[in-house]
């Protein structure tokens, strides 16, 4: 490690333009150039001037030579510096927040302040199941007694409803994960308990963030689902927190974000609009949310009968679909509801607050995770209570029973034909939702008084659209991480034309999870993965083309589409998918724990559950460069995956010796490309992020075995011993699939080439690209006859410039981009790229369409143009550009 070497690594505001004010601080993720960081001690944030800016860093990850590879990092609130770099400094050059945060962790449970507010945390088995006893800014207390809630019904829907069970959270565990100076994290673990019973179901974990400075907590929310989706109906699931209230009910306010930077901003008990006048000074700060004028000096024909005038003790907004919400109150229980307002897609903030202070709740992403809700009971008494409902009351209980009767598809010869027609590949009782689980973000800010509505609507802007600091693509680029990519060039026309083709692809996607309303609470993250052109739609409706789940690494497309853009709209649309895949589309615990679900038409539905879904290879990147906790909570999760092999034969239905094989932990059957390039991920990841000995041994000596193989990848199938985490060497076989290299492997192999010195590896997986796309003579002269299974020509192109860029070989780049832009079967051709207006009747709605474009087309040619681009763009065609016609 080179103790003296220079850093300077450039930050970027990922929207752009820095925040006027950072109200809840930041975090991010820096990769540090291999050998130049030794400690995150060290590390420094400083402005244009070169003045030290107050900061935490942390370690994330470590290169094998133990420097640091990825640091966290957080600042405070505040004002931001415009632009800023990390550094090496001396430690003297250190600079201290105004408010730091400080811990302070007792029997009783843990408070955390930081000079703003202060929160007390509960301890585990408190029993009003509170999670948060008390929140106070200044001497006030804004809010109590945080905790979920949660209800179910046992009975079947549609044979009328049946008796909802309330149920609440109650807290097993407390840890602190972060202390400050800049940035706390407590982690709360426990689980929902019935209020009138025993049982306790849907384990949580929920985390309080809380920056230096800041008046808002982020509280990070996951659970797991783990009923029985035939008697588990569950009618809500939600955040309630009381609001202590101390004004007149005339300087009572309530405020609900509606469309579009709007809101709904009353009064407890208004005071406008009266048959008297209580006087224009009144009106106007009842209106502006500011503290009246004592009521004796009101005019007296409103003073003397305010109590005439009705107080709304209740309101609900209710957001039951993308499309639509509406608001409405009540005087209190037992009376009717009044319609006050409605529109199509509420923001998901509510403001409960007085003169001294009080509260707003909000939910990132609350239309797009419908059906949302959000309720304000008891604003006419002393302590009202705020509850932000992630999955809605109001809404039809949450079904999740499996779609179909299973068609007579008893057997797998049947269950094979099933695949033939619907793509689907289906198993009794494996479309089974136990175990899958799902994260929400809220934020909960304690105000000092009723706060004016433009304050709220930066409000509104900062829970949406959280400021980020980002390393450039420059920076990632130079670093070294992530393999084989580089950052968009635009300075040749047949270059600018392949930019515009990966641009093309990435708009229309973008367009259309809006246009095709890929919205939900277990939808939202997720696209399709193939179109019907008939009925000019996602074929949400026909078996495996249905909800992508990852295949074919829509995940990975999209997030080496922003480190080489930095394009703030493709961050935010790979940060939902890997919200959504890593939650939605792996098991969390129960008999699948570590797996993930192939495509479907339910998330969970497809019977091959595999690696390949829940490889951390899908999830890393966004973890390292937002240093976010819950996808380590997934990375971690993964460590002991090579045991899923023993649960469950990936291939079961489809080997060739399925009478005589059953998973035996000493010769367990393991692809050396879907199956080992997850495991390698796992274990590479693992041991950068905790230096974790059994998952370095294990990559290390299935790296070096399957080099030592006679065919390495060619073998298709290696024969793994659990214990030892090594493949038998003797295995003699070719078996190739068009599958093997396109969940990841082309990725984790490039990086752990460059990685680590394991050179009988790297030639092993050069032998692989070059015969994997060599003609069949040459297959046949080298292996004995030609390779079968031999699809997804352009794809695998980036092989073939894989092996091109090491080997220096000119031939080997015009044969990569000639598979890239007109050979085999499966092919994306760029001037097919054309999109297509269809307007109503023959659609709901004005719609976009490319006729040639599936997701696993989309993905695929995308990562090959990234890779070849990388790895060979100074040798493309200058005719590159003129292409075939469709």
């Amino acid at each position: 490690m080179n103790e003296n070497a220079e850093l300077d690594a450039p930050l970027r505001w990922l929207d752009g333009e820095p925040p006027a004010w950072l109200p809840a601080g930041a975090t991010w993720g820096l990769p540090l150039p291999r050998g130049t960081v030794a400690d995150a001690a060290g590390l420094r944030l400083t402005d244009p001037s070169g003045a030290a800016v107050p900061a935490q860093f942390w370690p994330l990850a470590t290169w094998p030579d133990g420097s640091l590879k990825w640091a966290g990092a957080a600042i405070g609130a505040g004002r931001p510096p415009a632009a800023c770099s990390v550094v090496l400094a001396d430690c003297r050059d250190e600079a201290e927040a105004a408010q730091p945060v400080a811990v302070d962790e007792t029997p009783a449970g843990v408070v955390v302040r930081n000079g703003v507010i202060r929160i007390e945390i509960a301890a585990p088995g408190e029993s009003d199941g509170a999670l948060l006893r008390r929140v106070q800014r200044g001497s006030t207390t804004v809010a109590e007694h945080l905790r979920l809630v949660s209800s179910v019904q046992h009975e079947l829907p549609e044979l009328g409803g049946g008796q909802r069970h309330p149920y609440s959270s109650r807290l097993d565990r407390v840890t602190v994960e972060q202390r400050g100076p800049i940035r706390c994290v407590v982690r709360l673990d426990g689980v929902h308990r019935a209020d009138d019973g025993v049982r306790t179901w849907l384990p949580f974990t929920v985390r309080v963030v809380l920056a230096a400075g800041s008046d808002r907590i982020r509280i990070v929310h996951s659970f797991v689902w783990d009923g029985d989706p035939q008697a588990d109906f569950l009618t809500g699931l939600g955040v309630t927190v009381g609001v202590p209230l101390r004004a007149g009910l005339h300087d009572r306010h309530l405020r609900f974000a509606g469309d579009d930077g709007g809101f709904l901003a009353e009064a407890v008990r208004g005071v406008t609009g009266l048959r008297r006048d209580p006087g224009a000074g009144v009106r106007r700060a009842q209106v502006a949310g500011e503290a009246t004028a004592p009521v004796e000096e009101w005019d007296a024909r409103v003073a003397e009968r305010l109590h005439l005038v009705p107080a709304w003790s209740d309101a609900t907004l209710a957001q039951l679909s993308p499309d639509g919400y509406v608001i409405t109150k009540r005087t209190g229980e037992g009376h009717a509801w009044v319609r006050a307002g409605a529109g199509r897609r509420s923001e998901g903030l509510v403001s409960l607050s007085d003169p001294e202070g009080g509260i707003g709740l909000g939910v990132r992403g609350f239309w797009q995770s419908y059906p949302a809700q959000l309720d304000v009971r008891g604003m006419a008494t002393a302590s009202a209570t705020v509850t932000a409902w992630l999955h809605a009351p109001q809404a039809p209980p949450m079904d999740l029973r499996f779609y179909h009767d299973g068609l007579g598809q008893t057997d797998h010869a049947e269950q094979l034909e099933g695949l033939e027609i619907t793509y689907e590949d289906y198993e009794p009782g494996f479309g089974d939702a136990h175990g899958i689980a799902r994260t929400h973000e809220l934020v909960l800010v304690a105000h000092a008084a009723t706060p004016g509505l433009q304050r709220l609507a930066l409000d509104v802007r900062d829970l949406h659209a959280p400021p980020l600091l980002q390393p450039t693509p420059q920076h990632l680029h130079a670093a070294g991480v992530f393999g084989d990519w580089a950052p968009v060039d635009r300075l040749e026309p047949a270059r600018a034309e392949i930019e515009d083709s990966l641009d093309a692809l990435l708009d229309f996607y973008l367009g259309q999870v809006e246009q095709r309303r890929w919205y939900g609470f277990w939808d939202y993250g997720d696209v399709m993965h193939s179109y019907d052109l008939d009925r000019h739609a996602w074929r949400y409706d026909v078996g495996g083309y249905a909800w992508d789940n990852s295949e074919l690494s829509t995940d990975l497309w999209l997030w080496y589409s922003y480190l080489r853009s930095g394009r703030a709209d493709v961050f935010r649309l790979a940060e939902a998918m890997t919200r959504h895949t890593g939650e939605v589309d792996v098991y969390h615990l129960g008999r699948w724990a570590g797996l993930g679900t192939r495509h479907g038409v339910q998330h969970w539905g497809c019977s091959a559950k595999q690696l390949r879904i829940s490889s951390p290879i899908y999830r890393r990147i966004f973890h390292y460069l937002t240093a976010d906790e819950r996808v380590g909570d997934l990375l971690d999760e993964l460590v002991d995956s090579d045991r899923t092999f023993l649960q469950l034969d990936p291939l079961r239905k489809v080997r060739d010796d399925a009478g005589r094989y059953r998973p035996d932990a000493a010769a367990l059957s393991v692809s050396l490309g879907t199956d080992w390039g997850a495991l390698a991920a796992t274990w590479l990841t693992a041991w950068e992020r905790s230096g974790d000995e059994r998952s370095r041994d294990r990559l290390l000596g299935t790296m070096a075995d399957i080099a030592a193989m006679p065919q390495g990848f060619l073998t298709g199938v290696g024969s793994y011993d659990l214990e030892r985490g090594r493949f038998d060497r003797r295995r003699d076989d070719i078996a190739v699939s068009h599958l093997s290299a396109v969940f990841g492997l082309v990725e984790i192999c490039s990086e752990l080439i460059d990685l680590l010195d394991v050179p009988d590896f790297a030639r092993a997986w050069e032998r692989y690209c070059r015969l994997y796309t060599a003609t069949p003579e040459e297959q046949a002269a080298e292996l004995g006859a030609p390779l079968r299974g031999i699809h997804l020509e352009q794809a695998h192109s980036r092989l073939t410039a894989y092996v091109a860029a090491r080997s220096d070989d000119d031939a080997a780049a015009a044969r990569a981009w000639e598979a890239f832009e007109g050979g085999g079967e499966w092919l994306l051709h760029r001037s097919a790229l054309q999109r297509r207006r269809v307007l109503p009747p023959d659609v709901l709605h004005p719609v976009d369409e490319i006729a040639s474009v599936s997701t696993n087309d989309a993905a695929q040619y995308s990562l090959a143009a990234i890779q070849n681009l990388a790895l060979i763009g100074d040798r493309l065609p200058p005719a590159a550009g003129q292409l075939p016609t469709a």
